[in-house]
């Protein structure tokens, strides 16, 4: 409501109450709200910079930060700036407790006071809507107003009492689109589709060698090496129904004993299980050139048979896990938490398999009631979204939990990360697995197959997820909310159109055809008939 120009006078009718908590975090803008920076100089020395709220009233605040204006800073008297000040200011900007009053009273006596604007401490950490009440249907207020945290409000104080300070009020505009969303979407995609190749092509020479030896007529080898040694992991419909509970008390324990020593317990379980990952991947990956190393074994006492080429890879592993969690903090560790955590998806969407499309429709299911309960219904029990407390490592000096992907907003002037859960990459990305892993059994084409859609379908999906992030007011979004009735939905549909999903849903492969068969020859045949005769 109102003119973008600031030199304009505003005039606003607003309809909304005051009064509403909200919390502003680095990774979770709110776009709704005017997010606004808060430059400050002690003695022009340039100092601190804080991040606070605008109000939905006066008039837009510069968002170039070169245009905007450096002004003096003073505290309100009284502080609370609820009545008439006892002196006059000359252009400054008035810092001032929240108080009882409302936001618009607070600007308007700021305004005759000749302020040029206000800044209003909070009495808490999160902060708050500043919008005006619904009976305030005309106002002239022509100042801006900030609302700043109560622990920026202690620093701005102490800066006080060392001299004059001076700061500088402007509201960057975020870009349409963040180059890290993309690439976060190009990493999710990627993983998928490595790791669906990487499982469908161990299913491809786990048949092979079946078949090789179902014609050597070695059943009991068949069943040996198909039971035992081929390390998978078949979902069942209990194990995937279970999920659901196990998940949300694992996430209720991160949320109530989410501190500084569980986070650290966390690094620890993420460093074990990204070593795991990364040489798996390695081990597999360079046995295609190093095949006598990687067929070569030495007992290691606790771990049995190992390879020579494991042990060759495993110090790199472990120490590239540890280098990223003594520097976790630096500024480019994301890089290393990517790289575990991409391995250890892969690694797992090739050990943990989907026999059919049954289990991995109630697996599906499950995740999508998980995720819409965690992220929007849990706020009904806990007053805050469990989900997006924990992915933030509220509570912690940590900037979230390890379990993520992340990619920082480079060419984003409020800086935070674009994150993704591991859940949203491994769960859809198994039903994607499962596809390529039928298409190969089937010998189908991409486009007669069901991989090509499903991936289509996930990223489709995934997209989405970005679209309403930013629509819906910037608000933490369940992505697999999004994703699962994209993928699974595409999977189902085209399953009956082309009359397999019977099929696909009970026994999830294709039918075989025995090729191993003997038949008798002609010749016995002719002999067995004459002695018959005779």
């Amino acid at each position: 409501t109102g003119s973008r120009k600031r030199s304009q006078h505003v005039r606003v009718a607003c309809p909304h109450q005051q009064g509403k908590s909200m919390v502003v975090s680095d990774s979770l803008m709110l776009l709704f709200v005017l997010n606004v920076k808060v430059q400050t100089w002690v003695k022009n020395r340039e100092t601190d910079e804080f991040v606070g709220v605008g109000a939905r009233f006066g008039p837009i605040i510069e968002s170039k930060e070169k245009h905007a204006n450096r002004t003096g800073l003073l505290i309100a008297d009284p502080f609370d700036c609820c009545t008439p000040l006892k002196e006059k200011v000359a252009g400054e900007v008035l810092l001032v407790q929240r108080g009882d009053c409302k936001f618009t009273t607070k600007a308007k006596v700021a305004e005759d006071a000749g302020a040029s604007a206000i800044i209003i401490l909070n009495n808490r950490h999160e902060l708050y809507k500043m919008v005006c009440d619904q009976n305030e249907t005309d106002l002239d207020i022509n100042i801006p107003a900030v609302l700043l945290p109560k622990d920026a409000g202690t620093i701005l104080q102490g800066l006080l009492s060392l001299g004059k300070v001076s700061v500088q009020l402007y509201s960057p505009d975020r870009p349409l689109v963040d180059t890290a969303e993309v690439f976060l979407w190009l990493m999710a995609v990627g993983t998928i589709l490595g790791a669906s190749y990487w499982s469908a092509w161990s299913a491809r020479e786990a048949l092979i060698e079946q078949e090789k030896l179902l014609k050597d007529g070695h059943e009991s080898s068949v069943n040996i090496e198909a039971e035992g040694s081929t390390g998978m992991v078949d979902i069942t419909m209990t194990s995937a129904m279970l999920f659901i509970v196990v998940a949300s008390l694992f996430l209720v324990m991160l949320y109530k004993l989410m501190s500084h020593w569980f986070v650290e317990l966390l690094v620890v379980i993420f460093c074990i299980g990204g070593v795991e990952g990364l040489q798996t991947c390695l081990v597999a990956l360079l046995s295609r050139w190093f095949k006598p190393a990687a067929r070569s074994f030495v007992k290691v006492p606790f771990f049995g048979a190992v390879s020579y080429l494991t042990l060759a890879v495993c110090p790199f592993c472990i120490v590239s896990a540890v280098l990223w969690a003594v520097y976790r903090r630096m500024p480019y560790a994301w890089i290393g938490q990517d790289v575990l955590g991409i391995a250890l998806i892969v690694t797992v969407i090739q050990i943990v398999r989907i026999p059919n499309l049954k289990v991995g429709s109630v697996l599906l299911g499950c995740s999508f009631l998980y995720d819409i309960f965690w992220v929007f219904i849990s706020k009904m029990l806990f007053h805050e979204s469990v989900m997006i407390v924990v992915a933030r490592g509220d509570n912690t000096d940590e900037d979230g939990v390890p379990m993520l992907l992340k990619i920082p907003r480079m060419f984003d002037p409020w800086g935070g990360y674009s994150i993704i859960g591991f859940g949203d990459i491994l769960l859809p990305g198994l039903l994607v697995a499962f596809a390529l892993r039928y298409d190969w059994a089937a010998r189908k084409t991409l486009q007669s197959g069901y991989f090509l859609w499903s991936m289509v379908a996930y990223g489709s999906g995934l997209l989405i997820t970005y679209v309403a992030l930013n629509l819906m007011d910037g608000h933490g979004q369940p992505a697999l909310l999004y994703i699962v009735p994209f993928t699974l939905g595409t999977f189902i549909s085209l399953g009956k159109k082309r009359g397999e999903l019977r099929n696909l849903w009970m026994k999830g492969q294709p039918p075989r055809v025995c090729t191993h068969s003997h038949p008798p020859p002609k010749d016995s045949a002719d002999s067995a008939a004459h002695v018959i005769s005779s």
